[in-house]
């Protein structure tokens, strides 16, 4: 079984190789070639180009090393061809999630950065009460994978869940729930909003700048889903006019490509503004992410191989 690894994925081949051990081969390239036939049973990439899809020889499965199918083109992948995909970032990502809200809300930056004798006699006369998450809002857009691991973190601080998703269907682990196409009647009661949905055209901006005037002026935002969920410039704007308290992002609109020296990460300057968390996709960046992938994608081909059920299969051979 000849599994193909592409790109930021081949330094994950010695991994896999030792995983699936003798009668495997796992082979790292650092792109897929610009021509000719391209020859594996698994390709494990998280992009897939029409053309280069239809150069696919003798392959048997796709397996997106990540959750967003974002990168793989519209069918690309030959009929009959499963693609399957792989989560595991949900632990990490709740507790980034988790973070930045307690950061949020116990407003430690606001203290002095050392504590000596004379920064000390100075705060406790006039040390500032902070927040509580108890008793406060969390509206989750998207309820999957991510949604119900911070859900559970969250419930256990004491806060009141909302699982907006596309059936609005009832879950244990929500207080309440509703489809996505009444976001906007949740807004005004919500402290915390989490942006943890795929991306896709039916989320592409689906919060701007109306949802987000519905918005507390105290609410707090946290995308960990894709950038373009959350309106670029419409996020910009009511940050930099503070018509939400503030937001942390991790998830950005440009990237960079390899060589480039420079990137910025929006079109507009987010960097300059002091109510916003910015970080370089790191939520679900963990030391135990890449362990835990590639035990399940080394799973998956052991299946393949045997004829068992795939895992994790978002589009059936057909």
């Amino acid at each position: 079984m000849r599994a193909l690894l592409v790109g930021a994925h081949a330094p994950q081949a010695p991994r896999l190789q030792a995983l699936l051990g003798h009668g495997h081969e796992a082979v790292p390239v650092a792109s897929l070639p610009a021509s000719g036939p391209i020859v594996a049973d698994v390709l494990v990439s998280t992009r897939l180009t029409l053309e280069e899809g239809a150069r696919l020889q003798g392959c048997r499965l796709v397996q997106v090393p990540g959750a967003g199918l974002d990168g793989i083109a519209e069918g690309a992948v030959p009929a009959g061809v499963p693609i399957c995909n792989v989560f595991e970032h949900e632990i990490p990502i709740a507790e980034y999630v988790i973070f930045t809200v307690l950061a949020h809300v116990l407003a430690l930056h606001e203290l002095p950065a050392k504590l000596d004798a004379k920064g000390w006699a100075e705060i406790h006369p006039r040390r500032p009460f902070h927040g509580e998450a108890a008793g406060r809002t969390m509206t989750l857009v998207g309820f999957g994978h991510i949604g119900k691991e911070v859900a559970g973190r969250a419930r256990a601080l004491g806060m009141r869940i909302v699982a907006v998703t596309r059936s609005g269907r009832p879950d244990a682990l929500a207080d309440s729930s509703l489809p996505v196409s009444r976001l906007r009647e949740v807004l005004p009661e919500t402290d915390v909003l989490v942006l943890c949905c795929p991306l896709d055209e039916s989320t592409r901006g689906l919060v701007g700048a109306a949802e987000l005037a519905a918005m507390k002026p105290t609410a707090f935002l946290v995308n960990v889903a894709r950038a373009e969920v959350l309106d670029e410039q419409a996020a910009y704007e009511a940050l930099r006019d503070r018509r939400i308290a503030g937001a942390a992002i991790d998830v950005w609109y440009r990237y960079p490509k390899p060589g480039e020296a420079e990137c910025p990460p929006s079109r507009f300057p987010f960097h300059e503004l002091p109510n916003l968390r910015a970080t370089p996709h790191i939520s679900g960046w963990s030391e135990g992410l890449m362990p835990r992938r590639y035990a399940f994608i080394a799973e998956n081909i052991r299946a393949l191989e045997t004829g068992r059920p795939l895992r994790n299969v978002v589009r059936p051979p057909g």
